[in-house]
């Protein structure tokens, strides 16, 4: 008897997901989801080093909360607190998008990638093309990822 064109089941195991591949699926989407941690994290490191009147930032960081840590030291003391405020808020959103796509949640790849794209556009618009490229190798990283979420390990809630 074919099982040609029958899905698989588990009266059928020859048709049943490898599960080692399975595995090696999941841990690409948990490395692709990973990135949006770096991306929240060292935001938030490049804020507190402009804040403390350093001259560095990492070009995996977001170029919106550079503008946000600009207009905060135009702004004085009050303006520290604004910083960190908003710049929490956004690198605890990219922390959120890393959490669910450990989960292999397909909405926090998209969302997560459209306002990293968005953010990568921000920075070409002020010409930081070194950012910019790094963004760009981030996109594809973080894509990687998402590509292999249907083949991984279904997550139970």
């Amino acid at each position: 008897m074919s099982t040609f064109g029958m899905p698989p089941t588990l009266e059928n195991p020859s048709l049943s997901p490898n599960p080692a591949l399975q595995a090696v699926a999941s841990a690409r989407v948990r490395i692709g989801a990973k990135w949006f941690y770096w991306i929240a994290g060292l935001s938030l490191v490049n804020s507190i080093v402009v804040i403390s009147g350093g001259q560095f930032h990492f070009v995996v960081g977001l170029g919106v909360t550079s503008v946000v840590d600009e207009l905060a030291r135009q702004i004085g003391s009050a303006g520290v607190v604004l910083d960190l405020v908003i710049n929490g808020l956004v690198a605890g959103l990219f922390a959120l998008f890393g959490y669910f796509g450990c989960k292999a949640q397909k909405w926090a790849f998209v969302m997560g990638m459209a306002l990293y794209l968005l953010d990568g556009l921000l920075l070409l618009m002020v010409k930081d093309i070194f950012s910019v490229a790094f963004h760009a190798y981030a996109l594809y990283a973080i894509y990687r990822g998402f590509s292999h979420i249907d083949e991984a390990v279904p997550v139970t809630a």
